[in-house]
């Protein structure tokens, strides 16, 4: 992840800083009143917002108002829902705030305490579902380290103009253990294996159906094959194909996306 220079000395620099604010801020208890007064420093010094453009503490959502927001170019980009720094986060704080986000179109949520901050995208399903995409420990990161500094550049306003949080989340999506359960029962997935069956034992006859039976009985765990999460990953994997298909021309369009997704396969596996 290339982050420009100028960024990253305003990373490296304010997240030494802030980690002493927060430490002494966590030491002294302090409220949530003036926990959101650090987050809105925190987001202006370090994730590049203007505190005065493109921060916010007024925005309505029917009739109340939300702790904080941040917009881009005049659009609504996050909604954040700040607790008291000594306040332990959990999922269920959050709830408000998606209820928000929906209620407004908002693809992001954030859930902070100044120290720890997380990161959830809004899925707009039925029912509204969110997903924990990162949490970061502010104390816990190390200025020096690219990855630490890459964590936090993921929600600066840099990085939202190239979208890197969307593109660590899909990431992440296709790298679960829900959506590499679901790909390995996708055929040309079983083909490959099939054919490296068959190379190492010549003279074995084996299908399709029965390499699917023994992954799905004995060898990936039933809770990567049941549940939302399994669901989604599998219709996801369904819209893609669909959209090939959809894409494809000529009579022989489906024998070309076989061959194709079978190439990409072999090509993984080698």
């Amino acid at each position: 992840m290339a982050i420009p220079g100028k960024v990253l000395n305003r990373l490296t620099t304010s997240l030494k800083r802030f980690q002493g604010v927060i430490t002494s801020a966590k030491s002294r208890d302090v409220g949530e009143s003036d926990t959101v007064t650090i987050v809105v420093d925190m987001l202006a010094e370090i994730f590049g917002y203007d505190k005065y453009s493109e921060i916010t503490s007024e925005y309505v959502i029917r009739g109340t108002y939300c702790d904080l927001a941040t917009k881009v170019d005049g659009e609504l980009q996050s909604l954040l829902e700040v607790k008291a720094i000594g306040i332990d986060l959990k999922d269920s704080h959050v709830k408000q705030a998606v209820d928000y986000a929906a209620n407004q179109g908002v693809d992001w949520v954030v859930l902070t305490n100044g120290m720890y901050w997380r990161f959830y995208k809004i899925t707009f399903t039925k029912p509204i579902a969110h997903e924990l995409v990162i949490e970061l420990n502010i104390c816990a990161l190390n200025p020096k380290s690219t990855k630490d500094v890459e964590g936090l550049f993921l929600f600066c306003k840099e990085g939202w103009a190239k979208s890197v949080l969307s593109e660590y989340h899909s990431q992440k999506q296709a790298l679960s253990r829900f959506f590499l359960g679901a790909m390995m029962l996708t055929e040309p997935i079983l083909e490959v294996v099939r054919r490296e069956l068959r190379r190492v034992s010549p003279d074995v006859r084996i299908d399709i159906e029965e390499i699917k039976a023994v992954l799905i009985n004995e060898v990936i765990k039933r809770e990567v094959m049941e549940g939302e999460k399994a669901g989604e990953a599998r219709k996801r994997i369904g819209r893609t194909a669909n959209k090939l298909l959809r894409k494809a021309k000529g009579d022989d369009s489906k024998d070309c996306i076989g061959a194709t997704s079978l190439q990409i396969a072999d090509a993984e596996a080698d």
